[in-house]
């Protein structure tokens, strides 16, 4: 558990702007007028489906966690793999995303039958997400 010694040592500001990042990126991509509209269509939902769909924060918060989290482990493996520029830290975050977020989103949604749309659309945000949150960390490491 060697790796956990790095959290003492990783930019919090820098995971900050990594989520910020994160969370702004996400805002943009699933803007209707962006590539929210195709992606409800993709998943057969409309503005007002999603609209009323209950849960508020319980939707909310475990994304946000997990955006959280996702920062705060780029920050660990990009300072111990002495990653210090933003070109470094961005490759590797997207060589991340693909491997394990893309790669996730191919294998589940494609045993879920859903549009390749989805697919593309979600591992899209996830990687240009992932690529600016690295290239963030490692500028500020």
């Amino acid at each position: 558990m060697d790796w956990l010694s790095y959290i003492s040592q990783i930019n919090w500001l820098a995971v900050l702007l990594a989520f910020i990042a994160n969370m702004a990126i996400g805002f943009v991509w699933y803007m209707p007028a962006v590539l929210g509209g195709r992606w409800m269509a993709a998943i057969g939902k409309t503005e007002e489906d999603l609209k009323n769909i209950g849960g508020g924060a319980g939707i909310w918060l475990p994304m946000m966690a997990t955006a959280a989290l996702t920062a705060v482990l780029l920050a660990v493996l990009i300072s111990k793999l002495g990653l210090d520029n933003a070109l470094a830290g961005g490759w590797f975050a997207l060589v991340l995303g693909l491997v394990f977020r893309a790669g996730g989103h191919v294998i589940h949604n494609g045993f879920a039958g859903r549009p390749a749309a989805v697919t593309l659309i979600d591992s899209g945000h996830d990687l240009v997400a992932m690529t600016a949150a690295g290239a963030i960390i490692g500028a500020m490491s």
